[in-house]
């Protein structure tokens, strides 16, 4: 662990200190890491290849739009190797919820939520992206930790 010192004006620090315990942080260490974590996570995010990640996309679609439950299903289907699970919720008599949980290429993941989100009927699409290292590709310094063949995603801890 490496100890890094800041200086910061009292009016943000008092803030800074309101957001800790509004978030229950137990420490401004802690929180700090989480905010660098963050900085260097959308800076990993930002590259032109993104690297690997996983993701949940949560989009609400009008279910009585012709055949757009169907083209859903069809460009899940096409994606496959990014779709893990899709979850589909009735909210009421015209629309439905669905949250997809993806896992592959950042990039591939912003062109698949891209073209859902543009979907005629789909009116709110969301996504949150975590970028992560698949086993066996992990960032230098990491442990090598596996679990047997089976290849999953570990957080990119930053």
């Amino acid at each position: 662990m490496h100890r890094v010192t800041i200086s910061i004006d009292e009016e943000l620090a008092i803030a800074f200190d309101a957001l800790i315990t509004d978030q229950g942080y137990q420490s401004r260490s802690e929180a700090m890491r989480d905010l660098v974590r963050q900085a260097v996570d959308a800076r990993r995010l930002s590259r032109a290849d993104g690297g690997y990640s996983v993701a949940s996309l949560s989009y609400v679609y009008d279910h009585h739009t012709r055949a757009l439950a169907q083209r859903l299903v069809d460009i899940q289907h096409e994606h496959h190797d990014l779709v893990v699970a899709t979850t589909h919720v009735h909210l009421d008599h015209q629309s439905c919820l669905e949250t997809s949980i993806l896992k592959g290429a950042t990039h591939a993941i912003r062109n698949l939520a891209d073209l859902i989100h543009a979907e005629r009927g789909v009116r709110f699409a969301k996504i949150n992206i975590i970028s992560t290292s698949p086993n066996g590709q992990r960032e230098p310094g990491q442990d090598d930790h596996t679990h047997g063949p089976k290849a999953t995603s570990s957080p990119d801890l930053g």
